[in-house]
């Protein structure tokens, strides 16, 4: 149930190096539309796609870390790794977001406002199609192969593809009427939102699973449900569970008859393992310890299970 590694580091790779190849198409694309096309919102979406280039390949980095096998030095892995990888991506995010906003602000306040041409409409239109593609592409690999660094860089494509959605209805907007030449500046203000919206859902995200903050009461009850329902299993307790790269670790203590054999506790730990991995999606990893009920009050019918 663990997922292969290897080969996700190999799809993850695969999908990244395609994010970064449409990223450098449209960098270059955008610059030229926003200069020639006279429009600042397509040029800050250009800003936009470079921050998303540099990401893919902070992305490519993380999933070659964090893809490597545990050592004496990380026996847990490098999951973790990834997760700091997904951090510079929301940090990366924030910067651009504010640094597009106070030039767009500026803009305005100066009144050097420009008149966009039908050359930044084509080329916005081309952004979102390209972009959306892109985040569909990226997601459905993040979700497949449960890593956070591909799903938080998806994450940036879709931003990017509604970047360019505003710097349409911006310069679409000019088009409709000269006079409104500002909605160009005021696009990229709502570029600027939409990018710092989503790096700060993904720095939340990071620092939950870097502080070990336990995932929802959902999971937590389905942990303990899940494993209540093995046979031989009288009580649970002691209930532990964090993100490590986007996966579930867990640690729990279930209570057997203090009356049953090393063996036969073992194969009662290995059903509820079992439970676990299997109805608890995104789980990688479980460590449950076995405590004798000495209470003297357990199910004979437990002693076999």
């Amino acid at each position: 149930m663990v997922r292969d590694s290897e080969a996700a580091a190999r799809t993850g790779r695969r999908v990244t190096l395609v994010g970064i190849l449409v990223n450098a198409v449209l960098i270059g694309l955008k610059f030229a539309g926003g200069v020639f096309g006279q429009s600042q919102a397509l040029i800050a979406d250009a800003v936009h796609s470079v921050s998303d280039f540099f990401t893919d390949i902070v992305a490519l980095v993380g999933l070659a870390i964090s893809s490597k096998a545990p050592d004496e030095e990380h026996p847990f892995g490098y999951a973790r790794l990834e997760t700091l990888a997904t951090a510079v991506i929301g940090l990366a995010l924030i910067v651009t977001a504010v640094g597009l906003a106070l030039d767009a602000a500026d803009s305005i306040y100066e009144q050097a406002v420009k008149h966009p041409t039908w050359l930044a409409l084509a080329v916005a239109s081309v952004s979102i199609l390209f972009k959306e593609a892109l985040y569909r592409y990226t997601i459905r690999a993040g979700r497949r192969l449960k890593s956070s660094v591909l799903q938080a860089n998806a994450r940036h494509h879709r931003s990017d593809a509604l970047s360019s959605v505003a710097v349409l209805a911006g310069v679409a907007g000019t088009k409709i009427n000269p006079k409104w030449q500002v909605l160009d500046p005021l696009a990229t203000l709502l570029v600027s939102f939409f990018i710092l919206k989503a790096g700060f859902e993904i720095i939340r995200d990071c620092v939950r699973e870097l502080t070990d903050t336990a995932p929802s009461r959902e999971v937590l009850d389905k942990t303990k449900s899940c494993a209540q329902d093995v046979p031989g299993v009288i009580n649970v307790h002691g209930i532990k569970v964090r993100m490590s790269g986007g996966q579930y670790q867990m640690e729990l203590h279930i209570v057997v008859d203090g009356g049953l054999t090393v063996t036969q506790g073992n194969r009662i730990a290995k059903q509820v393992e079992t439970c676990l991995l299997e109805d608890i999606i995104n789980t990688d990893q479980v460590i449950i310890h076995v405590d004798p009920d000495e209470s003297g009050q357990s199910d004979p019918s437990s002693q076999k299970p």
